[in-house]
C-alpha cells in the first residue's frame, strides 16, 4: 500500500517539484495552495506525512502545525521555510513539527528527509520483538512501548511520535550519552551538520511535557559539552 503525502505550498513551482519528485518515488500525493483548505484535507485525510510550508495565505503553516498537534493528529511534518533565522526555525519545531528544511533546498536532500521519515513510520508499525518489554518504568514516569504512550503519575502525556522516540531511544540506555549528531542519525534517521537544533528543541519540548521543573529536569540531563542523556536510576519492566 503506498504512503500518502499531503503537500500544503502556495509557490505553485514548488508545489509541482516537490509533488513530482515525490510520486516518482512512488508515494501518492495530494497537493494544497491554501492554509484552511490545506488545514481541512490534513484533518481528514489520512496522510501518512505532511510536508507544510510556513509561509501560506489566509493561515500560515504555523498555525496549521498547531492545531493539528492540538486534535492530536500525530503524523510526522515537515516544515518548508524561507526563512534561515535560528528563531524562525524554532518556532515551527515548538509548535510540534517533527523536522524543518530551509529554501531553496535540494530535490535530493527532501527525498532523504522523506524517506527517514516514513521510515520511522513504518518502524512504529511493526510488532514489537518477543525480547521487548510493554513499558519501562521510572518512578512515576512509565514508557508504554508496546502501546507507545507515556504516563507520569498514571496521567497520560501526549508526545508527538518524534518525541516519543527520541524519548524512548535514551530511556533504554539510562546513563548513556548520546552527541546531538548521535541523536539526529538514530531518531531522525539522517545526519546532516548545522541541524542539530532540532534536537535541542525536542529536548526542550520533552522537559516541558515530562518535568515538574523543566529548568532543573530529573529525566532528561544535559552533559555540557557533549549532548544528553537519560537519568541513571532504578526502573523495571513490566506492562501498563
Amino acid at each position: 500500500m503506498k504512503r500518502r503525502i499531503l503537500v500544503i505550498e502556495d509557490d505553485q513551482d514548488i508545489n509541482k517539484l516537490v509533488s513530482m519528485n515525490l510520486r516518482d518515488m512512488n508515494y501518492e500525493v495530494e497537493s494544497c495552495d491554501v492554509g484552511p483548505r490545506g488545514l481541512q484535507m490534513a484533518m481528514a485525510g489520512n496522510f501518512d506525512l505532511i510536508v507544510l510550508d510556513v509561509m501560506l495565505p489566509e493561515m500560515d503553516g504555523l498555525e496549521i502545525c498547531m492545531r493539528l498537534r492540538s486534535a492530536q493528529q500525530l503524523m510526522p511534518i515537515l516544515m518548508l521555510t524561507a526563512k534561515d533565522s535560528e528563531a524562525d526555525r524554532v518556532v515551527g519545531l515548538e509548535m510540534g513539527a517533527d523536522d524543518y528544511i530551509t529554501k531553496p533546498f535540494s530535490v535530493r536532500e527532501l527525498q532523504a528527509r522523506v524517506k527517514a521519515m516514513l521510515r520511522r513510520v513504518e518502524m512504529l508499525t511493526k510488532k514489537p520483538v518477543d525480547a521487548e518489554p510493554e513499558s519501562l518504568c521510572f518512578g512515576p514516569l512509565e514508557i508504554g512501548i508496546a502501546k507507545r504512550q507515556i504516563m507520569i503519575d498514571q496521567q497520560l502525556v501526549d508526545l508527538t511520535s518524534t518525541e516519543f522516540d527520541l524519548l524512548l531511544y535514551m530511556a533504554r540506555q539510562p546513563g548513556l550519552v548520546f552527541s546531538r549528531s548521535q541523536l539526529l542519525d538514530k531518531v531522525w534517521g539522517y545526519h546532516h551538520s548545522g541541524y542539530e537544533h532540532t534536537v535541542n528543541s525536542h529536548i526542550n519540548r520533552l522537559r516541558t511535557k515530562l518535568e515538574k521543573d523543566p529548568s532543573n529536569p530529573e529525566y532528561v540531563l544535559t552533559v555540557w559539552g557533549v549532548g544528553y542523556k537519560f537519568a541513571d536510576t532504578n526502573h523495571s519492566v513490566g506492562n501498563i
